[in-house]
């Protein structure tokens, strides 16, 4: 593996073909390649667990424009998920009155 290292020494990126600024060639198990592989990974994860949290708002706005709209009837959502909506907007509403978010958090998307 080729890598790319920042002024302090630390990897910036890694390629498995050499290419401009990418000399410093380091063996596919090297602890340091080991290290850098699993913080990306990690902050690969990290932005993936935000994404999903952010997109489970816009789908529960979906849900609530659809409902208020007529085109879908709540009661046609599967049991678990109306129980998990209920729950959510409970939640929401608990947090929401004892000013634990943002106000602007608690509002719905417009489309």
């Amino acid at each position: 593996m080729y890598i790319k290292r920042s002024s302090d020494g630390q990897i910036q990126a890694v390629s498995k073909v050499e290419i401009d600024g990418f000399s410093e060639e380091l063996a596919d198990n090297s602890s340091d390649i080991k290290q850098f592989l699993a913080q990306t990974d990690n902050k690969a994860s990290e932005s993936l667990v935000s994404a999903d949290i952010e997109f489970v708002r816009v789908l529960e706005d979906v849900i609530h424009l659809l409902t208020e709209k007529g085109i879908i009837q709540f009661t046609e959502l599967p049991d678990p998920a109306q129980k998990k909506l209920l729950a959510r907007d409970d939640l929401r509403k608990a947090i929401t009155q004892l000013k634990l978010i943002d106000d602007d958090l608690n509002e719905t998307i417009q489309i």
